[in-house]
């Protein structure tokens, strides 16, 4: 989205109701902080933390060969998951270079719904669009518009939608299922999904019921210690679990778009083996863009996790990582993402494409035009 006045989500009565603070994030006007991200973040990883995630788009791929079809075109076995399950997949372009995400669930055999990343949803429409079957054997719905998403997630929180919803609703990991009959009265779906990490799920409601629902769920989950939570927490809590960030992670070149003028031209266009992400990945079917998932898997870059092991200015997306501590050693990567983690009292945190280095490997991320930090190759998550 771009251009005018950012949207604003059936939710930003309640937002404003709860003191957040609000900026405009890809066209949408969504908190960044309730109170603050450091406290936010940790009620997540202790208790439980509620989002509007109503940015996020929602599409339903419809057909008799619907998982047949999405497989073909993404990175993940989509046939092999049966109804009431999810699953994450790339979708990559003839060239093999990621799209974007996604995270999908099976209706039934013939209904699977779809998250695209916000600022992605026409991206997606558009390719999706131009790859259905000429049979018209499978067609696409947006429900983006009219649906509302809230991500509970953290330790107590299946506590927290049992106390909402009822026991019916409370869901397992990567599980999901129509929202059964509830106190609440609320319709819709619910899956056992999220982007931080923990036990969750992200709830997805037609607009009018979704300020209904929120303050439902905030008034059962006091006792649980449930606390709203903006988008400065989602992203140090995503990173502490090693999450891809579409756009920052990757950047598909299709876009048109410059990635930070940090990074070398291309440093971006990225494919499925390089993310280092294998739980979206099955290289025993054909899909659009194998062949180069297939060279990578060979030899190439690999998104690794760096742990800083001094203090220092925080690694941030562009900063080079270094063989060695001095001036003249050699790059052999980039950090993309990178906080000070609030879980491990502001230990500076990144994710970084690295060639030529192990993990348990020592290498200096250049933080500043002065400063070198030394951190280590590790494996995510953080924590």
């Amino acid at each position: 989205m771009s251009g005018g006045e950012p949207v604003r989500t059936a939710l930003f009565e309640c937002h404003v109701e709860a003191g957040a603070k609000l900026v405009d994030f890809h066209g949408f006007e969504l908190p960044i902080w309730y109170s603050s991200i450091q406290d936010e973040h940790l009620a997540c990883r202790s208790a439980a933390g509620m989002f509007d995630v109503s940015h996020m788009g929602l599409f339903a791929f419809e057909g008799i060969a619907v998982r047949e079809w999405l497989e073909s075109i993404s990175t993940q076995a989509v046939s092999s998951f049966s109804p009431g399950r999810c699953g994450y997949t790339h979708f990559l372009d003839h060239d093999g270079q990621i799209i974007d995400d996604m995270i999908f669930a099976i209706d039934s055999t013939e209904r699977v719904l779809g998250v695209p990343n916000a600022s992605m949803i026409q991206t997606m429409w558009d390719w999706f669009d131009g790859l259905l079957p000429d049979d018209g054997s499978v067609a696409i719905v947006d429900l983006s518009v009219e649906t509302s998403i809230i991500a509970v997630q953290g330790p107590a929180a299946m506590d927290v939608i049992a106390a909402t919803l009822g026991e019916s609703n409370r869901v397992g990991r990567f599980k999901c299922q129509p929202i059964s009959e509830n106190s609440a009265g609320v319709t819709g779906w619910i899956q056992g999904t999220g982007y931080t990490g923990e036990s969750g799920v992200e709830i997805f409601v037609p607009n009018g019921e979704a300020p209904l629902l929120w303050r439902a769920l905030l008034s059962a989950g006091e006792p649980h210690g449930l606390v709203p939570v903006g988008l400065g927490a989602r992203d140090t809590l995503r990173l502490e679990k090693g999450y891809l960030l579409s756009g920052q992670d990757f950047l598909w070149p299709g876009l048109g778009l410059d990635a930070d003028e940090s990074l070398p031209e291309g440093f971006l266009a990225r494919d499925t083996a390089e993310t280092a992400v294998p739980f979206g990945l099955d290289l025993d079917h054909d899909f659009v863009g194998r062949a180069r998932v297939l060279a990578s898997a060979e030899s190439g870059a690999r998104w690794h996790g760096l742990r800083c092991l001094e203090r220092g200015p925080a690694p941030r997306l562009g900063h080079a990582v270094k063989s060695a501590d001095s001036d003249d050693a050699a790059i052999v990567g980039y950090v993309t993402s990178g906080c000070p983690s609030p879980s491990l009292a502001r230990t500076g945190i990144a994710m970084a494409y690295l060639k030529g280095v192990e993990v348990g490997a020592e290498v200096w991320i250049q933080a500043s035009p002065r400063r070198r930090v030394k951190a280590e190759v590790v494996r995510p998550p953080f924590v």
